[in-house]
C-alpha cells in the first residue's frame, strides 16, 4: 500500500529507543493510504464477521483468527479471508495471524455475565489474559495498531445517565472485571511501549449474525427468535430495565474507520449513541416491526446484570463526526429480515 515507509513507525523502528508517553487528552490520527492488511480476533463471530464484509467491500486485505468456540464458520461464507483456526491462547497461532498485517481488531471474547459467574476463570483467560497475548503478539510482530473492544459492563453499580468515560467504574460480575482489564492493558501499552490503541466500550450491539438458541444469546436475537418461533419472551425482572443498543453496522463503521485513520485514543471511548429503550419498549418495537404480538412472560433479574445503561458519546462524536447511528426501527427490520431468512 501507499503509506509513510512502514518501518519508520513500527515498534521495529523504535528498538533502542525509549518509547514516548501520550498525554492523557492527547489523540493522534495517521493516514496510511487506501489499502489496511487487518487482522480480526474472533472474526468468525456476530462482530468480527460483520466487520470482515465491510472491509472486504472497501477494498482491505482480513485475517481472521477464531477456534470457533463461539463463532461459526458459516459467517464468513464467501467471504476472501484467511482464517487462522486457532485459539488467542495459543501463542504458535496468534504469531501466525499477527504476521503482516497493519492493524489489529481485538473482538475475540467470552461474553455473557452469566457465563462469567459460571466460569469466571475461563472468562478471565479469554478476556483479560487473551487481550494481554494479542498485545504481546503485536508487539513482538511489529503491528503498532490495536483497537479493542471493552464493555459498558464497567460501569456496574454506578448509577450515572448517561454514563461518560470519566465516571467511575465499579463492575458487579467476573465479566465486567476482565473487560476493565482488557481496556487498560492496552492504554498501559500506550504509555509504556508508544503503541497507537484504542478501547472502546460497546453498549447492547446487535444485528445480523447475533444468534440465538444457546443459554448466553442476547436479549434481541433471543426475543426475535421467540417470537417468530411463537414462543414467549423471558423479560427479566419487570421490563424496566433499559439499554444503549448500537446496530452492528454503525459499530464496525467506526473500527474501520479506526483502523483507515490509525486512530488512537488515550481513554476508553464509548460506542453507542445515547439512547435508553428499556426491555417492554423493546419488546412493542419489535412487535410493530415484525408484525406480530408477544406472549409475555416475566422473571426473576439475573445476578449480575446492570439495571439501567447509557453513553455519554461527546468523545465518540468528537472522533467521528460524520458516522450517523442506524435508529432502532431499521435495525430491527435488518435484524428480523435475517432472522426469516436464516429460518427458510
Amino acid at each position: 500500500m501507499d503509506s509513510v515507509p512502514y518501518g519508520l513507525l513500527t515498534m521495529r523502528g523504535r528498538i533502542g529507543q525509549p518509547p514516548r508517553p501520550r498525554q492523557a487528552n492527547q489523540h493522534f490520527v495517521l493516514h496510511f493510504g487506501d489499502s489496511v492488511r487487518l487482522l480480526i480476533t474472533g472474526g468468525a463471530g456476530f462482530i468480527g464477521s460483520n466487520l470482515s464484509r465491510l472491509a472486504l467491500e472497501n477494498g482491505h486485505d482480513v485475517t481472521i483468527i477464531d477456534d470457533l468456540s463461539t463463532g461459526y464458520e458459516e459467517n464468513l461464507s464467501g467471504l476472501d479471508v484467511r482464517l487462522v483456526r486457532g485459539s488467542i491462547l495459543d501463542p504458535e497461532s496468534l504469531m501466525q495471524a499477527v504476521d503482516g498485517v497493519d492493524s489489529i481488531v481485538h473482538l475475540a471474547a467470552l461474553g455473557s455475565v452469566p457465563r462469567s459467574i459460571e466460569n469466571p476463570v475461563a472468562s478471565h483467560a479469554a478476556n483479560a489474559t487473551g487481550t494481554l497475548l494479542v498485545l504481546e503478539a503485536a508487539r513482538s510482530a511489529g503491528v503498532e495498531h490495536l483497537i479493542v473492544a471493552s464493555s459498558s459492563s464497567v460501569y456496574g453499580m454506578n448509577p450515572a445517565l448517561p454514563k461518560s468515560e470519566r465516571e467511575w467504574v465499579r463492575p458487579m460480575s467476573p465479566y465486567a472485571v476482565t473487560k476493565l482489564a482488557s481496556e487498560q492493558y492496552p492504554l498501559a501499552y500506550q504509555q509504556s511501549y508508544g503503541m497507537l490503541t484504542t478501547a472502546f466500550r460497546f453498549f447492547n450491539v446487535y444485528g445480523p449474525r447475533q444468534r440465538a438458541g444457546h443459554a448466553y444469546a442476547a436479549v434481541i436475537p433471543t426475543f426475535i427468535d421467540a417470537l417468530l418461533g411463537g414462543e414467549s419472551l423471558m423479560v427479566n425482572g419487570d421490563g424496566s430495565t433499559s439499554r444503549d443498543f448500537t446496530y452492528v453496522g454503525t459499530v464496525c463503521r467506526v473500527l474501520l474507520d479506526t483502523c483507515e485513520r490509525r486512530l488512537m485514543h488515550p481513554e476508553p471511548v464509548n460506542l453507542a449513541f445515547g439512547t435508553n429503550t428499556t426491555l417492554m419498549q423493546l419488546v412493542n418495537q419489535i412487535e410493530v416491526t415484525a408484525g406480530r404480538s408477544a406472549v409475555i412472560e416475566h422473571r426473576e433479574p439475573r445476578p449480575g446484570d446492570v439495571k439501567h445503561s447509557q453513553a455519554d458519546n461527546a468523545v465518540l462524536r468528537s472522533l467521528f463526526p460524520s458516522i450517523e447511528p442506524v435508529p432502532l426501527e431499521r435495525g430491527l427490520q435488518e435484524t428480523i429480515a435475517w432472522f426469516k431468512e436464516i429460518k427458510q
